[in-house]
């Protein structure tokens, strides 16, 4: 049985690479929406809608287990999908913000204890300007760790830069978007990458922190909590390694520009999106 992943363009990618290492035997199906990327300045409500028709799409494909390996889509529609349209007896839906929740608490998602001091102060934040308005990092973070201070950096352009190709200027946004931050927290003890994007450019916010601040993988960390998931939920495990890569967008120039994100050859094929509204 595939499972599914859905971005909002190929910096899921990142994502399913580490899923695939770690999960050599699991079939997969990636869809990337680059006819409506990118979502990250695209409001709740449409971002939602964009979301929805994605897994929808997957669903459709044979995915009864989905990933959003978009941060601004699990950061804005997650909840709402799984609370208000879902039905969990039939499909699941996970997002990419838990395992770094749980990795940087030390606490399972399910623990609904109070907040307790977890050892976390500063927590430097970089991701799309959806994300940080949404809140949803801080929110949670919070809810398990007392006294932690999360600054969040809208990384404008920084998306684009990498999705073009255009690695010269993604490092000097980087440069720029981290000396905006550490003009309000100049020691953060940790950074979160929060998009997908930007472990492509990860060794440049390495270089641009200070020594002392530890980096978050959160490719890695995705992997290893699905891989913990399906041995407990054995249902949406199998196949033989099989994967396939959709898109929304023109499939020759999707392939074309996927070449930035993954070592192997990616043929993208166009997605059924039989029930798509006309993008905005």
């Amino acid at each position: 049985m595939p499972i599914g992943v859905f971005d909002s363009g190929l910096g899921g990618l990142t994502i399913l690479r580490a899923l695939r290492m770690a999960l050599p035997q699991q079939d997969f199906v990636y869809l990337g929406d680059q006819a409506n990327a990118p979502y990250g300045h695209k409001d709740a409500a449409h971002i939602r809608e964009l979301t929805v028709q994605g897994i929808k799409c997957l669903f459709r494909a044979d995915c009864s287990l989905v990933i959003l390996a978009c941060n601004t889509a699990s950061a804005v529609a997650l909840h709402d999908i799984q609370t208000e349209w879902l039905d969990p007896s039939q499909r699941r839906v996970l997002g990419v913000f838990v395992p770094i929740i749980e990795h940087l608490t030390s606490r399972d998602w399910g623990d609904n204890s109070p907040p307790t001091h977890t050892g976390l102060r500063d927590v430097a934040l970089f991701a799309t300007p959806a994300t940080v308005a949404s809140g949803a990092f801080s929110r949670e973070l919070r809810f398990r760790a007392r006294d932690v201070h999360v600054e969040a950096q809208a990384c404008e352009g920084l998306v684009a830069a990498i999705e073009a190709g255009n690695m010269q200027d993604a490092i000097e946004l980087v440069k720029r978007h981290v000396d905006a931050l550490l003009k309000r927290l100049p020691a953060p003890q940790c950074a979160v990458l929060g998009c997908t994007h930007y472990p492509l450019v990860a060794e440049a916010f390495q270089k641009a922190l200070p020594p002392e601040t530890r980096l978050t993988s959160q490719p890695d960390l995705v992997a290893a909590s699905l891989k913990s998931y399906l041995i407990r939920h054995r249902e949406f495990a199998g196949g033989s390694g099989k994967f396939r890569y959709l898109t929304t967008g023109h499939p020759a120039t999707v392939s074309s520009s996927a070449k930035v994100f993954a070592a192997d050859p990616t043929d993208f094929e166009t997605a059924d999106y039989a029930d798509a509204t006309t993008p905005r």
